[in-house]
């Protein structure tokens, strides 16, 4: 069961990912809003005070690493979970990201069940 209304925050510079990821979201009953940029990422994390955040790490304007790190270091958000979900390759980019605080790495294209069971996991779910 999904936690209603739980607000995600998809940090992607891909529209056609930010727009397949918000429909998929939606119809599993979680608010959800969009940042396009490092730059935008940070200033929409304090705006939406999301529950979760999606990442990709392939960012303009600072890269997701650079967003995960200053995440970690706004006391406000340091618990908020971090799904990273990327096309970089999972060899040099998974480790360093759970070494960074991510909570879970996909990488592109993810499969909707598994991600979706691990953000309801994230959210503290029982799947």
């Amino acid at each position: 069961m999904h936690v209603d209304k739980a607000k995600i925050l998809v940090i992607d510079d891909d529209q056609d990912v930010r727009r397949g990821l918000g429909i998929r979201l939606r119809a599993n009953n979680y608010k959800v809003g969009f940042a396009e940029d490092a730059v935008t990422a940070l200033m929409a994390i304090r705006r939406e005070e999301p529950d979760l955040v999606i990442l990709d790490l392939g960012l303009p304007g600072g890269g997701g690493f650079g967003v995960l790190e200053k995440l970690e270091n706004l006391p406000a958000f340091s618990g908020v979970p971090v799904i990273v979900l990327t096309a970089r390759e999972p060899d040099e980019a998974q480790e360093r990201a759970l070494a960074s605080g991510a909570y879970a790495f996909f990488q592109k294209p993810a499969d909707n069940d598994e991600l979706l069971a691990a953000i309801d996991r994230a959210l503290g779910g029982s799947s």
